[in-house]
């Protein structure tokens, strides 16, 4: 179990039984390569744990996700973070990072 110090993720799923969870962190500049390092952990992760799964969940692939990244002032700069996947890649990731 890896835990995660940012990213607190909100879980829904669509009515295919695709699960998404979202994340955003809004913190100084001098702290988002941290954000960013948490997520490259959990991608690696599910690179790792489903290798050639990444791909449009709709077309058949077992997880995907979507990053974005803004500075909002100088002072801020916020990351918001999706990772979708199949029930079995959901039931994975909540394990591996220990996430409701």
């Amino acid at each position: 179990m890896t835990e995660l110090r940012y990213l607190d993720f909100d879980y829904s799923e669509d009515t295919e039984g695709h699960g998404t969870f979202d994340a955003m962190a809004s913190t100084s500049p001098d702290k988002t390569h941290e954000v960013l390092a948490e997520i490259e952990q959990v991608l690696a992760w599910a690179q790792a744990t489903f290798p050639g799964g990444r791909g449009a969940l709709d077309d058949g692939a077992v997880w995907d996700c979507d990053l974005q990244q803004t500075r909002e002032t100088p002072r801020f700069d916020t990351v918001t973070f999706s990772l979708s996947g199949t029930a079995d890649f959901c039931a994975a990731l909540r394990e591996q990072f220990a996430l409701d």
